[in-house]
């Protein structure tokens, strides 16, 4: 190696090291690894979603379904998009505390969790949501049943 290539080796270290180092420190401070599973316990990790889990834990859907099975697409990749996109909006929101309270669903989640509304209670909403179909609307199960899948709040 010649004299003039070692500085620029080292700070070419440098310029990656450090970045790469403090990102492997906050996933592992943050447990960013967690929230790859499908355990609804991650949700309360660092989020101030700890009155919609405990919520949760006494709402009827806690023996049927998880944050995951209503919150997230059930296709894989779109699943796991929607796990990176939403990682990174609450990781930023948390970060730099621009996050409204109380804590609200965006209109793109509502989406998702109305499709799964009616994917697990197909048998039962069929006539409604063929109905708000025929008339170009999407169902609005949260509407009537906010509270189904947390149960009561406080």
């Amino acid at each position: 190696m010649t004299g003039s290539t070692r500085p620029r080796t080292a700070w070419l270290a440098l310029l990656l090291g450090i970045p790469l180092g403090i990102g492997a420190y906050t996933v592992r401070y943050a447990e960013a690894t967690s929230y790859l599973s499908e355990d609804p316990a991650v949700c309360v990790n660092c989020h101030v979603m700890r009155e919609h889990y405990d919520g949760w834990q006494k709402g009827g859907h806690h023996a049927a379904a998880t944050c995951n099975d209503c919150h997230l697409p059930q296709a894989f990749f779109s699943r796991y998009l929607t796990k990176i996109e939403h990682g990174y909006r609450h990781s930023k929101g948390f970060t730099f505390q621009d996050f409204k309270e109380p804590i609200r669903v965006t209109p793109k989640s509502l989406a998702i969790v109305e499709d799964n509304c009616v994917r697990c209670h197909a048998e039962l909403t069929s006539n409604i949501t063929d109905h708000a179909f025929m008339h170009g609307e999407a169902p609005n199960c949260t509407h009537c049943h906010a509270q189904a899948g947390h149960g009561p709040l406080r």
